[in-house]
């Protein structure tokens, strides 16, 4: 049983101490939980070298999609700039392969608050549920969708309890460990041969839904910035280690100092480099590819598919 399972070290004045010590952890906010007996343990252990590695991530991936952001609306970024998408379809598809050939993965399918109500995201939950498949449907609940606040749009903003058949799972997606927790349990879930599960991240979107929404239209300013003051996830987290005596403020301020100068100097040398070549278009589109060659942008400009990388199938591996 998942509720046997112990993730919490030693307590007491020594593990600050030590770095692979564990230092107990509170998570803010309590799971709930849909066709479930038992959930995530809400009291975890983080050690110093996790903490750092985790801040560093999410730093990481804040200043990467602020610069995206920028370079695109600097039109120094072509195309169309979506910053983030998911296909629950695709998701149960990669999870069909895995239980065909035997792999012992699973597959972590996302999706958004708005796509909850398509019907392709019913017709995945039917379909993993008959097969009995290794999927964990995530759903990151953003509160707008596209642009409507969730429950002008959805009948039921309880988006763990929409599998109908499905257990479910509510997390507090501003709470990383609370993340990380709930997915060691979904992990746990179906190596016990439970069948899929559905996860419900409640979190919020800063941004509009993509770069041409700007995101003021359907709330306020003043409603952003409330959420970046009081709940921003890396302020918070921030906190907490320093609070918790994990790590030092001047460490946590360095790292944040380091990924901006990395990252600033990969903007820098993106900038230098030449643009690509057309014919990269259809460079490693398929792992095997049957044709010889790929549609360009109409039927009579095809392109020679070239393969360089190595496909790699990396399955969910989490400490």
């Amino acid at each position: 049983m998942y509720s046997q399972l112990s993730f919490r070290g030693l307590a007491g004045a020594s593990v600050y101490k030590t770095l692979r010590a564990g230092v107990a952890y509170q998570v803010d906010k309590p799971f709930k939980l849909y066709k479930l007996s038992v959930g995530p343990d809400s009291k975890v252990d983080i050690t110093k070298e996790d903490a750092l590695r985790y801040y560093k991530q999410m730093v990481v991936i804040r200043r990467m999609e602020n610069l995206l952001a920028n370079l695109y609306k600097n039109q120094e970024m072509r195309g169309f700039c979506h910053l983030y998408a998911g296909q629950v379809p695709i998701g149960v598809g990669v999870a069909l392969s895995m239980k065909y050939a035997n792999t012992g993965g699973i597959c972590m399918t996302l999706y958004g608050d708005g796509a909850a109500n398509q019907g392709q995201t019913h017709e995945s939950f039917n379909l993993a549920k008959v097969l009995n498949l290794p999927v964990v449907f995530v759903c990151e609940n953003n509160k707008f969708a596209m642009g409507t606040a969730d429950f002008r749009g959805s009948g039921s903003v309880d988006y763990y309890t929409r599998g109908s058949f499905l257990p479910g799972l509510w997390v507090d997606g501003m709470d990383v460990l609370a993340v990380r927790e709930a997915t060691r349990f979904a992990k746990a879930h179906i190596f016990a041969n439970k069948g899929p599960i559905v996860m419900e991240l409640e979190t919020y979107r800063y941004y509009g839904h993509s770069m041409s929404d700007p995101g003021t239209s359907y709330r306020t300013r003043d409603d952003i910035q409330a959420v970046r003051n009081e709940r921003d996830p890396i302020t918070k987290f921030k906190d907490r280690l320093v609070t918790l005596k994990i790590a030092t403020e001047e460490e946590l301020n360095k790292i944040q100092k380091d990924v901006k100068k990395n990252l600033d100097d990969d903007v820098k040398k993106a900038r230098g480099d030449p643009h690509p070549k057309l014919d990269e278009l259809a460079t490693d589109v398929y792992q095997k590819p049957y044709q010889k060659q790929v549609r360009g942008m109409s039927p009579f400009t095809p392109l020679d598919h070239k393969s360089i990388g190595k496909a790699i199938v990396q399955h969910l591996k989490i400490k």
